[in-house]
């Protein structure tokens, strides 16, 4: 039988706080951010209050890692659904649907477009969504612009 090697720090520390942050989506969602206890989150996690203070500094340090875990995933989808076409115009579009659809999601809905803004505040929310999906969607508006099938607009109006 072939011997495994332990863990190190590194490992343990991904695992750690990957486990934190499935459990708080979970917990985030069903209980809004306000109603989630932090014993709530870390019992079904396996680890100490100390482990997600250690990791995340506060409960809100969690949340915001929950809310970057949901929007890298929600701009994964629309990447890859405006990916299926080969025009802009197509992109722009399937990018949208998919972004209306991902906004459907339960933990979407909860945890990054209502609790979010409350509770990081609206300019660092707003700034996070820039990181994500509003990159993607200027990129897409320049480049029709620059195609002539949008008119020449303030591109940042145009994004936002």
């Amino acid at each position: 039988m072939p011997q495994t090697r332990p863990l190190t720090k590194a490992e343990q520390t991904e695992i750690t706080t990957a486990r934190l942050i499935a459990v708080a989506r979970a917990i985030f969602t069903r209980d809004g951010y306000a109603g989630a206890a932090t014993e709530a989150i870390v019992h079904p996690a396996g680890v100490t209050r100390g482990a997600l203070y250690h990791h995340f500094g506060s409960k809100e340090g969690l949340f915001k890692a929950v809310v970057i875990a949901l929007q890298a995933d929600a701009a994964e989808r629309v990447q890859a659904a405006a990916d299926a076409h080969e025009d802009v115009w197509g992109q722009l579009v399937a990018g949208c649907d998919a972004f209306l659809e991902t906004s459907l999601d339960p933990q979407v809905q909860r945890i990054m477009l209502v609790d979010a803004p409350a509770v990081l505040g609206w300019s660092v929310w707003r700034q996070m969504d820039a990181e994500h999906s509003m990159r993607s969607l200027r990129e897409a508006l320049t480049a029709l612009t620059e195609q002539g099938m949008l008119p020449a607009l303030p591109i940042d109006a145009l994004t936002h």
